[in-house]
This record gives C-alpha cells, structure tokens and sequence, in this order.
C-alpha cells in the first residue's frame, strides 16, 4: 500500500495513507497547521485526541536508525516512501495499542468482581460498546496498515530493501503486531465468555419468572374453586 506524496513549502513533503495516517517531512509549524486545516474537511471520522509521534530525519554521510531518529544518506523518492510508510505504520500501531489498552481497562473491573464476589457485571451495554468499538477500530486499521508489506512503488533495490527491513526492526512492527494479536483474541475471549453467563443469567431469570407465573396462575385457580364451592 503506498501513499499519497505531495509537496508542502520549501522541500517539505507530506505523505497520506488510506488508514487516515498522516507524515510531514521538513515543514514548519505554520506550513503544518495550514495543511492539516485544509485537510481536516475531508476527514471521515475525525478523531477527538489523534496519536501524534514526532520523530527526527537527517541526512548525513550513513544511514543509522535509533528510536525515533532515522538518519539517511538522501530523501530520493524510493527512500522518502519506505521512511514515511515506517512512521505511519509506527503510529497507527501506537494508536491500536492505546484502544486495546482502553479495552482492557474496562474489562479488568468486570473480571475482578465475577473472580471476587462471583456477581456478574451489571453494565453490560457499556462493556460491550466499548469492546465493540475497539474491534471494529482494529478491522479498519489493522487489516488495511498491513505491517509486515512493503510499499508497492519500492523498487527492488538492496539499499531500499535493507531500509525497509531496519526500520521494521527498529520500531518492532512484527512483535507488536503479534502482541496485538494476541490481546484481541483474549478480548474475544473475555468478551464471549461473559456475554454468554450473562444470557445463562437472564435466561434464569426468565426460567424463574415463568414458574412464579405459573404458580400464581394455579394459586388464582385453586381460589376461585375454593370460593365457588364455598
């Protein structure tokens, strides 16, 4: 999946992907806001707090990549979009990272009581709604960010090739996305395993307000033979 590269300024450059991911390269703060202001009437979806990450791009004599400082010989077009995929893919990670977080902050409470009192979360609309919100986050994002691919304008070249893998490596795509992986599947998990004692609840609770029914009904009869034969 390759982005959108347009320039901004003197030298800037900004780069937009489908997954609502955006990098500036080389603009002034000015130049930033402008561009942002002008784009945000075409954002679905808007965010109310979006995931900023900023990180430092030099060019120099070797290419040297540590946390959030990448060091390049040049910004040639090739290597301008396998830097730019690297810092929107490291965003949008960070972004699902703190949703999935969200999750387990909610979940946590309704696990703690059904493990210490053995009583079943009462707000279950608000539990669901909120796993629901970060599963469908992760369908739009995770499944379209496609960690783990190149971008598709990259050509076969070592230079570029040994960037796009450092970078991968650098900010831990592969093990993240597992991480994140594995969270969601325990989200499922959770989820499923409490909707489904509460159903079980609700139909005993049901179960019980038929019988109490029944009950009365037999008690009503049983009086009216009783006054009739009074």
């Amino acid at each position: 999946m390759s982005p959108l590269i347009l320039r901004l300024g003197d030298g800037g450059f900004a780069a937009l992907f489908p997954y609502g991911t955006v990098v500036l390269i080389g603009v002034s703060q000015a130049e930033e806001a402008a561009f942002l202001q002008k784009l945000g009437d075409r954002i679905e979806s808007r965010l109310d707090a979006p995931v900023i990450v900023v990180s430092e791009i030099e060019i120099g004599t070797g290419e040297k990549i540590s946390g959030d400082f990448v060091r390049v010989k040049d910004l040639s077009p090739p290597c301008l979009v396998v830097v730019a995929d690297a810092l929107a893919k490291n965003v949008a990670l960070a972004f699902e990272e703190e949703e999935v977080s969200k999750v387990f902050e909610v979940l946590e409470p309704f696990a703690s009581d059904l493990a210490n009192s053995g009583r079943l979360p009462r707000n279950r609309r608000q539990m669901l709604r909120t796993v629901g919100h970060a599963l469908l986050i992760h369908h739009r994002l995770f499944e379209r960010v496609e960690v783990e691919e190149k971008p598709d304008v990259v050509p076969n070249n070592n230079g570029i090739e040994r960037l796009h893998a450092r970078l991968a490596d650098a900010h831990h795509f592969k093990k993240r996305a597992q991480a994140l992986s594995r969270k969601l599947e325990a989200i499922e998990v959770m989820t499923s395993a409490l909707t489904e004692l509460l159903d079980a609840q609700r139909g005993i609770r049901l179960e019980t307000m038929i019988v109490l029914l029944i009950v009365f009904e037999i008690a009503i009869t049983f009086y009216d033979l009783f006054l009739r034969a009074g």
